[in-house]
């Protein structure tokens, strides 16, 4: 079984998106009651056609031709966290995290939106979802994956039609965290990566 390979126009197109693509990972929320906060260190993500090529822009591939067979992979994505302080003490006598400042990640919500203002999920852009996650930040930086594009998503409107069209569809991904501290205070923090959805050439 061969894939459709878009030739110019469609590696242009990719090439173009990749440029455009990047990470925003300075969004920190310090509202709530929480004594701590998240930073986002990093944001990447990877093609689930070469899952261990992590950048801070993804080319995700809308269908993969692997051993003759076509085949949809979902697309992986890592996040780099570090624990802040509300109140960081001075330059003489910094203050520095306890065990409930400790903050405990059990949830994600991933939500794709385009820079044109087409946002209608299953027309415009994939369906918005959520994911569960355990991870703890403490006082060093911790990174976890997550999943950022799901099998199902190039199943569906409006990627399935990329499969066969050599259009590019470009959106920004909101990556959302929630968790906890030590104490039940709840902590979220929220980054952004660009998605490039298209037909690519398949990795040899």
């Amino acid at each position: 079984m061969k894939k459709a390979v878009w030739g110019v126009r469609i590696r242009r197109a990719g090439l173009l998106a990749l440029i455009l693509a990047s990470a925003s990972c300075g969004t920190q929320t310090r509202d709530g009651t929480s004594s701590s906060y998240l930073i986002i260190s990093a944001l990447e993500g990877a093609s689930g056609a070469d899952p261990s090529k992590f950048a801070t822009g993804v080319a995700s591939d809308v269908i993969t031709v692997k051993d003759s067979v076509a085949t949809v992979f979902e697309d992986p994505g890592r996040v780099t966290l570090k624990l802040g302080l509300k109140d960081p003490g001075s330059a003489a006598t910094p203050a520095s995290p306890t065990p409930n400042n400790s903050i405990t990640l059990s949830q994600y919500h991933v939500q794709f939106v385009r820079s044109d203002g087409h946002n209608i999920e299953g027309v415009d852009v994939p369906y918005a979802f959520d994911g569960g996650i355990t991870v703890t930040v403490s006082s060093s930086d911790v990174s976890a994956g997550f999943s950022l594009v799901r099998v199902q998503a190039k199943q569906e409107a409006p990627l399935a039609a990329l499969q066969t069209n050599p259009i590019a569809l470009s959106t920004i991904a909101r990556v959302t965290f929630y968790g906890h501290d030590q104490t039940g205070r709840e902590v979220s923090v929220m980054g952004t990566i660009g998605v490039t959805f298209a037909n690519y050439g398949d990795p040899k």
